[in-house]
């Protein structure tokens, strides 16, 4: 059963993806980043867990996520190459926005990720 995109603060990834907009997370097919337990093998994540914080906005040695080795991998890069989005600008919009302000924006537009092309 789909579910519909919905406004909730614990879908914020830590690498700042919206995961309320994720299709597989709509699908029913994965519990949103923060509550998957599988994604031990996510550098970010458990980043974000020693530094306590809930993602990598609340960063105060990288105020540009690009400059951090962790977040912005090769495979971050080619993903976001491929699918023309940039991971980074969920970030800065967080920053912004806050989190609230960030989760409305994403869900409203039906976002999981920034496209380039904004």
């Amino acid at each position: 059963m789909k579910k519909e995109i919905v406004k909730d603060l614990s879908l914020i990834a830590a690498c700042g993806l919206y995961c309320g907009a994720c299709g597989k997370y709509l699908k029913g097919n994965c519990p949103g980043c923060k509550d998957n337990v599988k994604a031990s093998w996510c550098k970010i994540k458990v980043c974000c867990a020693e530094k306590g914080i809930d993602n990598c906005s609340g960063c105060d040695i990288f105020i540009e996520p690009d400059k951090c080795k962790k977040y912005n991998n090769f495979i971050a890069r080619a993903i976001g190459y491929i699918s023309g989005t940039k991971r980074s600008a969920c970030i800065k919009l967080i920053r912004m926005k806050g989190n609230d302000g960030f989760v409305t924006y994403m869900a409203d537009n039906k976002f999981q990720n920034i496209p380039k092309k904004m």
